[in-house]
């Protein structure tokens, strides 16, 4: 199994002090840069990255890839309503991906080894997990030898709710300008059970100083 990881600001500092985060993105097998600001402390750092790929973009790269490919998908995450509408969506504009199951991210401990047996038993080809940041990923990696048989398996954030229709794609123009990150912070509201998206952007003050001023590698 291949566990992608998208890396932003809020996540290369919370790596700062979340060891078993830290250790996951250090095993993990591919990192992309989500974020703007990532791009820019690399270059800063002497290690240019060539452009952000954002987990939204990644997901429908790779669903434009599966409908090529006819690959399987398997989508895990945010609530049941998002979560059918999602899976409804995309059937729509990919008719060629095959959808070998789909399960609301809103179960408790007790639920997850069935949720996981129903993973395995359809072998998607590609696992997409909406479960918020860090999270989505805590739970791959605590799950990663269950899953083998997945091909690839990553984190996507809220990109269900975008394609479910919940919440608006940032406009072109914020894209253009990499504001993607104010566009959320001003329209979309946090998940039930995660901080306020304002106490979470407090980490981009932090990841500017140690990238850009004090320059340490992250």
């Amino acid at each position: 199994m291949l566990h992608l990881i998208t890396v932003n600001p809020e996540i290369a500092i919370a790596s700062q002090t979340d060891m078993l985060l830290q250790r996951i993105i250090g095993e993990a097998d591919l990192i992309t840069p989500d974020g703007i600001g990532i791009v820019l402390a690399s270059r800063r750092q002497g290690e240019p990255i060539p452009e952000r790929v954002t987990g939204y973009d990644l997901l429908l790269g790779l669903l434009e890839a599966g409908n090529r490919a006819g690959w399987s998908f398997y989508f895990l995450g945010t609530d049941e309503l998002t979560n059918r509408q999602a899976a409804e969506a995309i059937g729509v504009r990919y008719p060629n991906v095959r959808l070998a199951g789909r399960h609301h991210g809103y179960f408790s401990q007790d639920e997850a080894p069935s949720i996981v047996s129903h993973i395995r038993q359809a072998r998607p080809d590609v696992l997409v997990v909406a479960m918020g940041a860090p999270y989505s990923d805590k739970w791959i990696y605590k799950h990663k030898q269950e899953l083998a048989q997945t091909k690839l398996v990553f984190g996507v954030g809220g990109s269900l709710d975008v394609i479910a229709g919940k919440v608006k794609a940032a406009p072109a123009i914020w894209k253009r300008l990499n504001l993607e990150w104010l566009n959320r912070l001003l329209s979309v509201p946090a998940a039930k059970g995660q901080k306020s998206r304002w106490r979470r952007q407090a980490a981009l003050p932090k990841f500017l100083y140690r990238a850009m001023i004090r320059n340490p590698k992250l």
